[in-house]
């Protein structure tokens, strides 16, 4: 299960410490002119060693095209491309050969395969994701030719959280501080807190909120291809994601219809709702307002202090694990997120097409 999408389809492929990362975008529409240094600065903004709370782990992150584009426009044909690696310390996880890192993908991998990369975990490291942002990157500018926009930022590092709804903030902010969130106060706090935990060479969680604009009414394919659930497996398919909301989320259950329900009314023939605790989203279809979500992820399973855990002979024993690793995801996943979103709204929006 390495190609993710329907029409707009992107097939991943390589290992966190092989030769690199790389990928085949397919359904690309033809005649689409790309501007090259946007998809840069979507890997820039992934790219490890970006800041003193990100890995120090240092790669260019340089994507080179293979195929499928003519004098920078898309030709319709299959779009290979490639980012190669060329700072893995591998010898960092010759401790982890043996033994299993709690709360990782080692275990499972084993079980399942018989076999696994033990180097920075093989196909389960987050740097597969870079594949994710050159496809993202390219969707984000087809979406943009529609006027349909994606932001995502930092809303939550583990207690320190953002007490506002994504209206009530300048979201432009976001790419002014290292944490990616739009609260100034906030995100040094954030900041705070991350180099605090990474000195103890522990790990924290948080949430990233997404939020779509322009999207028009109509996408969705119910009944099993509805467009939050496209997106919820988007987001779930990420590394160290435990938790998708979309709207009011969980929080709606403790409200009655009369207090969630989003009344419509009409502006120049234009069907809109007054509120939007639907996130943008009705039966599954786009609704014409924005769309908004968010995104849970858990800590970082490496940690760089002692845990009980077992070999893989089955014994017990201790590892403190060595390397170079995020001591908070939030951050780096900022891109990784919206091009997800990116990824799923241009396909659904290909799907709708295909409707008339």
């Amino acid at each position: 299960m390495n190609t993710f999408g329907n029409l707009f389809r992107l097939t991943s492929f390589g290992e966190s410490h092989g030769m690199g990362i790389g990928g085949v975008i397919d359904g690309c529409p033809a005649g689409i002119e790309l501007d090259m240094e946007l998809i840069q600065h979507e890997l820039d903004r992934r790219r490890p060693g970006q800041s003193a709370i990100t890995t120090p782990r240092k790669e260019s992150d340089k994507v080179h095209f293979l195929s499928g584009l003519y004098e920078g426009v898309t030709t319709g044909t299959p779009i290979g491309f490639i980012i190669w690696n060329d700072n893995q310390h591998s010898a960092d996880y010759d401790n982890m050969k043996e033994v299993f890192r709690p709360s990782h993908a080692d275990y499972t991998y084993q079980a399942k395969y018989g076999i696994r990369d033990h180097r920075g975990g093989g196909r389960s490291s987050a740097r597969e994701t870079i594949a994710r942002c050159v496809a993202g990157a390219i969707a984000k500018q087809i979406l943009g030719r529609q006027g349909i926009t994606v932001q995502a930022y930092t809303s939550q590092v583990g207690n320190i959280r953002l007490e506002s709804g994504y209206s009530e903030y300048d979201l432009s902010v976001a790419e002014t501080n290292p944490v990616r969130c739009p609260d100034v106060q906030k995100a040094a706090e954030m900041e705070r807190l991350i180099a605090e935990v990474k000195s103890q060479g522990d790990t924290v969680g948080g949430i990233i909120t997404c939020v779509a604009k322009g999207v028009p009414v109509g996408l969705g394919e119910p009944v099993f291809g509805k467009l939050h659930v496209a997106l919820g497996a988007a987001m779930l398919s990420i590394n160290a994601v435990k938790g998708f909301e979309y709207g009011d989320g969980f929080a709606g259950a403790f409200y009655r219809g009369s207090e969630r329900n989003d009344s419509f009314y009409s502006r120049n023939g234009d069907i809109r709702t007054r509120t939007n605790h639907s996130g943008g989203i009705q039966g599954g279809i786009s609704n014409g307002e924005d769309i908004y979500f968010r995104v849970a992820f858990k800590p970082v399973a490496t940690l760089l202090k002692e845990q009980d855990t077992v070999t893989v002979a089955g014994e017990n024993t201790v590892l403190k694990a060595r390397g170079r690793h995020d001591p908070c995801v939030l951050p780096r996943a900022v891109p990784i997120v919206e091009a997800m979103a990116a990824m799923v709204l241009l396909d659904y929006w290909l799907l709708q097409k295909t409707h008339r």
